[in-house]
């Protein structure tokens, strides 16, 4: 299996559309519809709160506390099929030791995910992000910070693996933006390495 690697303006990003077989994606899918303990988080938007358009869940070593968006998540232990597909995935990247992974689900096209950069302190400078695909295809979009002409559209199958890397947190900003045509659920695992010592 090989990453088809692309440089793009002050940033970088791999991708792998067949990671996982229809088949390996589909069985990957069903369990952790089933077995994830998802939760819909709410959020404050101009005073008022409302549910995200998401569920969310956060697994990964005890001690990987990570807060992002206003939020202080204590991660769930490593499931047996997180963690198989986590060191399948650090197989394939050098270098990279992933020790928590942030899970979405988009129940169907209506839910969303808004610009926003994965540039947290706990993740530290240029951070390895890998992000893998399950269940309804869905378009996956990438703007520049401060180059408002460069902008990004990718399309991410089930079963494909999606690694962002280099400056690209710093420069870029990426969304799941609403397909209402989408009807079916879609699973994203975004892989991490949460630095402790910048806790």
């Amino acid at each position: 299996m090989l990453f088809e690697k692309h440089l793009i303006e002050d940033g970088e990003y791999w991708f792998m559309r067949n990671f996982l077989s229809i088949d390996q994606a589909m069985e990957q899918e069903s369990l952790l519809l089933n077995s994830i303990e998802w939760k819909q988080e709410e959020v404050y938007v101009f005073g008022k709160k409302h549910k995200e358009p998401r569920k969310t869940a956060w697994y990964g070593d005890e001690e990987c506390v990570y807060s992002y968006a206003g939020k202080t998540n204590h991660p769930l232990p490593w499931t047996e099929e997180l963690f198989q597909l986590k060191t399948d995935i650090e197989a394939l990247i050098p270098g990279a030791n992933f020790n928590s992974v942030l899970l979405n689900q988009y129940r169907d096209g209506n839910d969303k995910m808004g610009w926003h950069s994965d540039n947290e302190k706990e993740l530290g400078k240029n951070p390895i992000i890998a992000s893998l695909s399950l269940g309804a295809t869905r378009f996956f979009d990438l703007k520049h910070k401060r180059i408002k002409s460069l902008k990004k559209r990718l399309e991410l199958p089930a079963g494909s693996l999606l690694i962002m890397c280099g400056t690209t947190q710093e420069n870029w900003l990426h969304q799941v933006s609403q397909q209402k045509t989408v009807k079916e659920p879609r699973i994203n695992l975004t892989f991490r390495t949460v630095n402790l010592e910048m806790k």
